[in-house]
C-alpha cells in the first residue's frame, strides 16, 4: 500500500485538495449531519492531505507544506462568503492535521527502513 501511495501521491493529493475545497466551501445549510467534532474532521482531512506527499518525500516538501497551510488559510478566508464560518481554531486543526500526516508518514518510512535492514 505504501508503494501505491508513493507512486500515485500527486493524483491522490490533487483529489484530496479538490475534495477538501468542495466540502469546505459547500453552503452550511446543505451539509449532512456527520458524527464527530468539526475540528476532528479538519484534522483528519489535512492529515490525509499531507500523508501522500510526506510519504513520497519530494524535494519540494517544504514548499508543499507551506502551500497546504496557505490553502487552508485561503479556505478559511473564503468561507464567510459562502454561508460558512471561517475560524482560527479550524486553521489550528488544519495545521495539526498537516503535522500529524507528516509524522505518520515519517514513522512508517522509518519503520519500513528498520524492517528492511
Amino acid at each position: 500500500m505504501i508503494v501505491f501511495i508513493q507512486k500515485h501521491w500527486l493524483h491522490i493529493t490533487l483529489l484530496l485538495l479538490i475534495s477538501i475545497a468542495t466540502l469546505s466551501l459547500w453552503p452550511a445549510a446543505k451539509l449532512p449531519d456527520v458524527p464527530g467534532s468539526d475540528k476532528t474532521h479538519h484534522l483528519i482531512a489535512y492529515a490525509a492531505l499531507m500523508f501522500p506527499a510526506a510519504l513520497r518525500q519530494p524535494k519540494c516538501i517544504v514548499v508543499i507544506t507551506v502551500g497546504f497551510l496557505g490553502f487552508s488559510g485561503l479556505i478559511e478566508l473564503i468561507q464567510p462568503y459562502v454561508n460558512r464560518y471561517g475560524e482560527w481554531l479550524d486553521m489550528a486543526a488544519n495545521t495539526s492535521g498537516i503535522l500529524c500526516g507528516w509524522l505518520l508518514a515519517h514513522f512508517l518510512l522509518r519503520t519500513k527502513r528498520n524492517v528492511s535492514n
